[in-house]
């Protein structure tokens, strides 16, 4: 067993860590509210006052952070994991950045002496509690290799898919298939909603068959309830969505649907909807039906 250390115990970080810990690991977490590191303190984890208390000393250093500068801001510096962390280490980025992000602070960790991979993850707030993400990774494949006990403690689905970046790369079209199916499955409630069809017995039959989805399976009764208590929020698919446009727009790829969609989201949010849950874009489409 090693000594992983998470810094970000949000949403995703948190059940991961204490899935860690359930594995058998010693877990050092780091977050910037208390309550969260206390959590993890009472699932037997352990807590670090600094980046630089939970680099030292760790095996494995797993970031689980917002954005590509909050990644940045954790890894660089005197006080950050490149600095701190033991030649050596398994840096493991799971985050959601961009790509070109993630293959240049590879390269900056290579050079500290750090393995990196880039190990973005799928399956939201439920899959990350179960212990069942899908993790696409990115990275020099020994490096990968040796961190399966680490990424098998958190997830199901784990795939190497190419050099640093890759695993970004991957996460970044996810995040454009998860957003089109959520924006299509609000459009498809608020239908059958209009035309005043049993809900859940729709659900039920769609679920059957070929439009059956993990989106719909997980966001489609919480549209039907209005229940929009973040798993992932909106605010984080925006963010993601522009990594998508700004990728795909690099390599010369048009996403007509993907562009739309990612329109929609920014909308939702600039209303003051990104602390949702991103199954909250459905109110926009109640919005823009004339029935919210």
């Amino acid at each position: 067993m090693s000594n992983v250390s998470v810094i970000g115990l949000g949403i995703m970080g948190l059940p991961m860590a204490i899935n860690l810990v359930k594995a058998g690991h010693t877990v050092t977490g780091f977050n910037r509210s208390p309550a969260r590191l206390d959590a993890l303190i009472t699932a037997g984890g352990h807590g670090a006052t600094s980046v630089a208390e939970a680099a030292r000393g760790a095996d494995v250093v797993i970031t689980m952070v917002p954005d590509s500068p909050d990644v940045e801001g954790v890894v660089s510096g005197s006080d950050g994991v490149f600095a701190t962390a033991a030649p050596g280490t398994l840096w493991i980025d799971a985050s959601t950045i961009r790509p070109d992000v993630a293959k240049r602070l590879a390269e900056n960790a290579a050079t500290a002496g750090l393995r990196p991979l880039d190990a973005p993850v799928s399956g939201g707030e439920q899959g990350a509690i179960d212990g069942v993400l899908s993790i696409m990774v990115g990275g020099d494949s020994a490096d990968f290799d040796a961190a399966q006990d680490v990424l098998g403690a958190v997830g199901k689905t784990i795939v190497h898919v190419g050099p640093s970046g890759s695993g970004q790369t991957v996460k970044a079209a996810n995040q454009l298939i998860v957003a089109a199916n959520i924006e299509v499955l609000a459009e498809a409630i608020a239908f059958l909603e209009a035309h005043g069809v049993d809900l859940d017995a729709a659900l039920t039959v769609l679920g059957g068959g070929l439009a059956g989805s993990k989106v719909l399976e997980q966001k489609g009764t919480k549209m039907v309830k209005r229940d929009f208590e973040p798993g992932f929020r909106l605010a984080l698919h925006h963010k993601d969505l522009g990594i998508v446009t700004a990728a795909s727009r690099e390599a010369g790829v048009i996403i007509p649907l993907g562009a739309v969609v990612a329109q929609l989201v920014a909308a939702t949010v600039n209303q003051g909807d990104g602390a949702l849950d991103h199954s909250g874009l459905f109110k926009q489409v109640l919005h823009l039906s004339g029935r919210s």
